[in-house]
């Protein structure tokens, strides 16, 4: 296994990002300007992020997505602990995510905190209703954690 940074050809992993964010439009967005790390496994991508610099020493997760077959083996946890380990001056990880109990209770295991919600964001920026665990999302929730070095 191993994590590696794709500079070129994005776009050759929008199947993957499209199940971290189903809205194109939004993906396209921030992948340019963004950081994007494949997590591989035998060769194959089975997990990414995209990460973007918001400020010096703080950074915004914008995309993190792990193909279905490996949820809940460590994919996204080893993601985000590579994120904190790339970036020398990290101080203050952010991100915003819909709010669904098992996405929320993935980063608040990972020591993320809850800092605010941004009312029916799902339902204003995308161009669909949006489930998740059988769940229409309407509220993006957002987090952040400080590091802790």
């Amino acid at each position: 296994m191993r994590i590696i940074q794709v500079c070129a050809d994005k776009g050759k992993y929008l199947p993957l990002l499209l199940l971290g964010d189903e809205q194109l439009s939004l993906i396209l967005g921030y992948l340019e300007r963004g950081d994007l790390f494949v997590l591989e496994r035998s060769g194959d991508a089975v997990g990414v992020c995209v990460v973007t610099k918001e400020a010096p020493g703080e950074y915004e997760l914008q995309n993190i997505a792990v193909h279905p077959s490996l949820r809940r083996e460590g994919v996204g946890r080893t993601l985000v602990e590579f994120v904190w380990d790339h970036y020398p001056d990290l101080r203050l990880l952010r991100l915003g995510t819909g709010d669904s109990p098992s996405t929320v209770g993935f980063y608040q295991a990972l020591g993320f905190q809850e800092v605010g919600r941004d009312r029916d964001y799902f339902l204003r920026a995308y161009d669909h209703l949006i489930f998740e665990d059988g769940k229409q999302l309407k509220d993006r929730v957002h987090f952040q954690k400080a590091a802790a070095r």
